[in-house]
C-alpha cells in the first residue's frame, strides 16, 4: 500500500474519515464510579513497562455555525475500551476530552501535560481525534494549493459572516500537531485522525466531518504565536521547521481515515453512530489474534473500510504514514503487543452470574443478530472454554448477560474475560429499511410511503441520521448532473423513480423505470427487487461469520485459464488451534488486478473458477451463491440437480474445484457493473429444505437433468428462509448432550456448525 507523502499528511492533518455513525451510549452504569472501574481494571491488567499514555478527543456538540456530529464521542469510547482490554493501557493513563471539554486550550494543554511531560524514551503514546476538520491559508505554502488542514475544537467557531466572509479561526493546524509530536521524548507515537477537510454538510443519511474552508479562513494569531513558542523550546529555526515537515511526519505513525480528497462521515448503526474507520479499525484489532506490522494491519483495515463505505455509496480509503527507525520497521499497532485471543466481546463487570459486556469485536453488518439472546463462549487465558454467556440486552456496544453454568463448569468470571461468538440469533421478521427521499414533494412522498407499507417486511423511513439500507427517490436534473460529474454511468432518465444508496451519490442498478411512471407504479415494479435485496441482506450480513466460525475451510476465486489466484478467504478462528496458537492459515499471495481498495477488478466475460478445501476431519456440505451489484442472486454450487444433496458434499481434507473441466459449463463474469460478492456457505449437516427448494427452482428453469448454475429471482426470499430454517434446526439440535435454548422468534446460527464467507470483486467494462 503506498504511503502518503509528508506534505499530504500535514497539509491535511485532520484527514480521517468516520463513515460509520453511532449515537451516544453509556459505556458503564452511572452508578459504578470511574474510580471503582479503574480499580477493577487495575486488578485485571498488570501495568507493564513501558508506560502507555493516550489522549482521546471526540466532539459531537459543535454550536454556532458549525454543524453538530453524532459519532465522535463513541469513537473515543471504542478506542478507550480497545486500549484498555486489548493493549493493556491503565485507564488512569487514558485521558479523554469530549464535547465541551475539548476546547482548543484544553486539547493543547492536555497534549503538553498528559503526553509531552509524562512520556519518557521508549514509552507508548496515542493521540486520537474525531471531529470536524477544515483548511486554512498556509503562511509557508507547503502544498501547491497553499492550504494547511486543521482540527476544529469545540470552540473553533467560524467567522460571523461565513461562508460569505472569512477571517481568522481558533483551530489547531497540522503544523502545530507536528511540533507537539516533535516534542515527545519517545519515538513510539501513533496519531489517529478521524476527520476530513474535503466538502461539508450532509450526504444522504451521513453528516460529513468537515467544514469548507480554504481561501476564506486564516490561522489565528494565537495559533501562530503558539507555534513560535514551540520553535524556541525545540531549538528549531523557522526554515528547519519547514524542511522537516516537508520531509516526513515528526515521528512514529500517523493514520488518516480517508484520502485527502475523500469524505469522513458520521455513520449510523441502528441505535448508535460512529466513524466508519474507527469502527472498522477497532473491530479489526479485537478480532486479530496475533501481532502484525502496522503496514499490513492498515492494508486489511483499508480494504474493510472501503467495502463498508462502498456499500453505502461513499468512497473511503484510509491511509497511513510512518517515520520509523530501522529497529522499529516492523512495529505493531500502537507499538504494543496485544492479547493473542480474538474476541467479539469482553466482560467489564461481574455481579454473581450477571455480567456487563463490551461488544467491540462485533461486525457492524450483523449487529441485529446480537439482540435477542445470542450466546458467547467465555475463554480462559489459554483459550479453554469456561462456559456460555447469554446476551440478555444490548444498547449500542454495551450489553448485559448471564453466565450459564452447570455442574461441569466451576469458578466465576472476572472483568477482562474474553468472549467469542457461539450462536447468533437472526430475527424472523428482519426488515429492509427504505428511506423516502426528502427531495420528493409531500404528496409524492406520502404515496411512496403508503405503497411501501403494503409490502411485507419493507419498512419505509424518513431520511434522517439513522440506519437505512436504500433510499427511494426520483432522478431530478440537479442529481443527474452531480452523478454524471462523479463518473456514474448508465444513468436513468430524469423524472424516473428508483433506489439510491444511502449517500444518494450512487444508484442501485436496474431499479429505475421510465420518466412517465407514477410513484405507485414504481413501487409495484420494485417489489421483486426489494425481496431480492432483503434476501441478499440476510445472506450477506446476517450469516457472514468469517471471523467467528470454528469450521476450518478455505475458499478462493481464480482465473480459469491459468488457475491464478484472484482472491481468497478462510475462517480465521477455524484455522487456529486455540491452546497452542498454531495456525493453518494460507500463505499470503499477490492478488490478480487488485484495485487500490484491495477489491479485485474483473472485466465482463472473465472466466473464473472457485476452489474450496475442507480442512476438517468431517465432511462438509457446501453451497456457493453469487449476489451482483443489483442484488440478484445465482446459485453456482451445487449444479448437479439430479443428485443434489450428494453434490454439495466435500469430503474431509479434500479440495474441490468448481467447475472442473468435465462439468460441462464455464463460469464467466456477468454484465452488471459494480461490487458483487461470492458467498461460500459450509455446514456440518445437509441443508435439505433449501436444497429441495433449489431443485424445484431448477426444474422450473428446465435444468432438472443438467449440470448448470441456476439464477434465483422471484423465489429468492423463500429460498433464504428455507436456508435459515435448516441452519436453525441444526443449531437447536442437541450438541454433545448440550442443547442451547433460543427464543421462538429467531433463527439460531451456530459457529461450530456453519461457516459463511464472502469474496468481493468489482465488475468493470
Amino acid at each position: 500500500m503506498p504511503h502518503i507523502k509528508r506534505r499530504q499528511f500535514l497539509q491535511f492533518s485532520g484527514s480521517a474519515l468516520a463513515t460509520l455513525g453511532i449515537s451516544q451510549w453509556d459505556i458503564m452504569q452511572q452508578g459504578d464510579s470511574e474510580a471503582l472501574r479503574r480499580n477493577r481494571y487495575g486488578q485485571v491488567l498488570a501495568q507493564s513497562t513501558p508506560r502507555k499514555l493516550a489522549l482521546l478527543v471526540g466532539i459531537n456538540e459543535y454550536s454556532g455555525n458549525i454543524t453538530p456530529l453524532s459519532g465522535c464521542v463513541n469513537d473515543v469510547l471504542m478506542q478507550k475500551e480497545l486500549l484498555t482490554y486489548r493493549f493493556g493501557f491503565n485507564p488512569q493513563d487514558i485521558l479523554t476530552l469530549t464535547d465541551q471539554e475539548a476546547t482548543r486550550q484544553n486539547i493543547l494543554s492536555a497534549f503538553e501535560e498528559h503526553l509531552i511531560k509524562q512520556a519518557k524514551p521508549g514509552d507508548v503514546v496515542v493521540f486520537h481525534f474525531s471531529g470536524h476538520g477544515t483548511r486554512v491559508q498556509d503562511p509557508d505554502g507547503d502544498s501547491p494549493d497553499g492550504f494547511n488542514s486543521t482540527l476544529i475544537p469545540v470552540d473553533g467557531d467560524l467567522p460571523l459572516g461565513y461562508p460569505y466572509e472569512g477571517g481568522p479561526v481558533q483551530h489547531i493546524m497540522g503544523h502545530t500537531l507536528f511540533l507537539l509530536m516533535s516534542a515527545l521524548q519517545t519515538e513510539n507515537v501513533t496519531v489517529v485522525l478521524d476527520s476530513c477537510h474535503s466538502g461539508g454538510g450532509t450526504r444522504g443519511i451521513f453528516r460529513v466531518r468537515s467544514i469548507d474552508g480554504g481561501n476564506l479562513l486564516t490561522p489565528s494569531q494565537e495559533e501562530l504565536d503558539y507555534q513560535r513558542q514551540w520553535l524556541v523550546k525545540l531549538g528549531m529555526s523557522p526554515q528547519e521547521f519547514i524542511n522537516k515537515r516537508r520531509e516526513n511526519i515528526a515521528k512514529g505513525v500517523a493514520i488518516a481515515s480517508a484520502r485527502r480528497e475523500q469524505l469522513a462521515v458520521d455513520f449510523p448503526f441502528g441505535d448508535f453512530s460512529a466513524g466508519a474507520f474507527t469502527y472498522v479499525f477497532t473491530q479489526y484489532l479485537w478480532q486479530r489474534a496475533g501481532n502484525e506490522p502496522v503496514s499490513r494491519a492498515m492494508l486489511n483495515v483499508r480494504q474493510s473500510t472501503n467495502s463498508l463505505a462502498w456499500e453505502q455509496g461513499v468512497r473511503q480509503n484510509p491511509e497511513f504514514e510512518s517515520n520509523l527507525s530501522p529497529e522499529n520497521a516492523n512495529a505493531s499497532i500502537y507499538f504494543t503487543p496485544k492479547q493473542s485471543l480474538s474476541a467479539e466481546a469482553v466482560i467489564t463487570q461481574v455481579k454473581g452470574n450477571e455480567v456487563e459486556l463490551w461488544l467491540g469485536g462485533l461486525d457492524s453488518a450483523s449487529l441485529e443478530a446480537f439482540t435477542n439472546n445470542p450466546y458467547f463462549i467465555a475463554l480462559d487465558p489459554s483459550g479453554g472454554q469456561r462456559g456460555l454467556v447469554r446476551l440478555d440486552s444490548r444498547q449500542g456496544l454495551v450489553g448485559k448477560g448471564t453466565f450459564q453454568t452447570n455442574t461441569r463448569q466451576q469458578g466465576t468470571l472476572q472483568p477482562g474475560t474474553i468472549l467469542q461468538e457461539r450462536v447468533r440469533s437472526i430475527p424472523n421478521n428482519l426488515t429492509l429499511k427504505i428511506g423516502i427521499d426528502n427531495s420528493l414533494n409531500n404528496n409524492t412522498a406520502q404515496q411512496a410511503r403508503q405503497a411501501l407499507q403494503k409490502i411485507q417486511r419493507i419498512e419505509p423511513k424518513t431520511v434522517e441520521r439513522e440506519e437505512l439500507q436504500y433510499i427511494f427517490g426520483q432522478m431530478n436534473a440537479a442529481r443527474y448532473q452531480e452523478l454524471q460529474k462523479n463518473g456514474i454511468s448508465n444513468l436513468p432518465e430524469v423524472g424516473s423513480f428508483g433506489l439510491f444508496l444511502p449517500s444518494l451519490e450512487q444508484i442501485v442498478s436496474n431499479t429505475f423505470g421510465k420518466a412517465n411512471e407514477t410513484v405507485t407504479e414504481a413501487v409495484q415494479r420494485l417489489q421483486p427487487k426489494l425481496r431480492s435485496l432483503l434476501a441478499a441482506r440476510i445472506v450477506k450480513q446476517m450469516l457472514g461469520n468469517t471471523n467467528s466460525s470454528r469450521i476450518n475451510i478455505t475458499a478462493s476465486m481464480n482465473l480459469a485459464d491459468e488457475q491464478k489466484l484472484i482472491s481468497e478467504t478462510f475462517t480465521t478462528r477455524g484455522a487456529v488451534k486455540l491452546v497452542t496458537g498454531e495456525t493453518n492459515q494460507p500463505v499470503p499471495v499477490s492478488l490478480v488486478n487488485a484495485a487500490d481498495s484491495g477489491i479485485p477488478k474483473l472485466s465482463v466475460g472473465t472466466e473464473i473458477t472457485f476452489q474450496v478445501k475442507n480442512n476438517e476431519t468431517r465432511p462438509l456440505y457446501v453451497t456457493i451463491l453469487v449476489i451482483n451489484a443489483a442484488g440478484d442472486m445465482s446459485v453456482i454450487f451445487p449444479f448437479d440437480w439430479s443428485a443434489i444433496e450428494g453434490a454439495t458434499l466435500i469430503r474431509p481434507s479434500q479440495p474441490r474445484i468448481i467447475p472442473q473441466a468435465d462439468d460441462g459449463f464455464k463460469l464467466t463474469i456477468g454484465g452488471t457493473l459494480g461490487i458483487s460478492e461470492a458467498l461460500i456457505i459450509a455446514s456440518t449437516a445437509p441443508l435439505r429444505t433449501a436444497l429441495q427448494a433449489l431443485q424445484k427452482i431448477a426444474e422450473t428453469r428446465g435444468l432438472r437433468n443438467t449440470r448448470s448454475p441456476v439464477p434465483v429471482t422471484d423465489e429468492i426470499l423463500d429460498l433464504t428462509n428455507n436456508l435459515l430454517n435448516d441452519l436453525d434446526a441444526t443449531t437447536r439440535s442437541s450438541n454433545n448432550g448440550q442443547s442451547i435454548p433460543l427464543p421462538a422468534d429467531v433463527r439460531g446460527i451456530d459457529t461450530e456448525r456453519l461457516a459463511a464467507m464472502a469474496i468481493a470483486f468489482e465488475v468493470v467494462n
